[in-house]
Parts: structure tokens; sequence; C-alpha cells
């Protein structure tokens, strides 16, 4: 089987990043994670950062650099990490996908529960050193 291809956003505004806890209709509800969505056909990941983000929580978002890959834990998704800087917008859930939104420190998402195993590797080992 193939795998699916995805992008992860970590939108940074004021030393802060946006986290969103999944919502009623998606799977997994309840999870703390940074804003997710698969890439379209034909999308490249940049493109797929804009939109998710813009569906999700109705930010526009400039795409900074791709910082780490990374799979889900159920091994469906190759994760493709980007930076992404949200400085100004609201953030306006999409009831569907999100049940909550926060601007959270890194330290402060180590502590929400639950997070996916992955999503604590990446706050844990690679963002700190970005």
């Amino acid at each position: 089987m193939s795998q699916g291809q995805a992008v992860v956003a970590v939108l940074l505004r004021a030393g802060r990043l946006l986290a969103i806890r999944r919502g009623p209709g998606v799977a997994r509800p309840g999870y703390w994670q940074p804003v997710s969505g698969r890439i379209e056909p034909g999308e490249t990941e940049r493109e797929a950062v804009v939109r998710e983000v813009r569906e999700e929580v109705g930010l526009t978002v400039v795409p900074l650099a791709k910082v780490w890959e990374s799979e889900t834990d159920d091994g469906r998704f190759r994760l493709h990490w980007w930076t992404a800087r949200a400085d100004t917008g609201d953030v306006i859930p999409d009831p569907d996908e999100v049940g909550e939104a926060r601007w959270v420190t890194p330290r402060e998402f180590l502590s929400l529960d639950p997070v996916f195993e992955g999503d604590r590797e990446f706050f844990e080992r690679i963002l700190p050193h970005l």
C-alpha cells in the first residue's frame, strides 16, 4: 500500500505556536497537534500548508522552511513538517476539524494531553534547534 503524503504546519507568532485539538469530524478526535492535512494531487507541499491552514483555522500564512519528515504512528502517512509565519489574523476554527485552538509555547504544548508521540518528538528534539 502506498503511503499518503501530508503536511504539518508549525505556525509561529510572537514566540508561540498554534496547537489545535482534533474535532469531532476527523479520526482520533481530542488529540492536540499542529495544523496538518493531506497533500492534494498536483499540489506542492508549500501550497498544501497554505490551503490546510486556511481551511482549518482561517489564517493566511507564509510558509518558511521544511524542517523535518516523519511518519504517522500507523505508518499510513509521511509527514512533511513546515514552519510558517502567521503574524496577523484571528483564528477561526472549522468546527468539524478543530475542537479548540490555542497559541502555546513549546513547553506548554508538551503538557497538553493527549498528543501523538511523533509530535512530542518534534517538540522535544527538533524545534529547540530551529
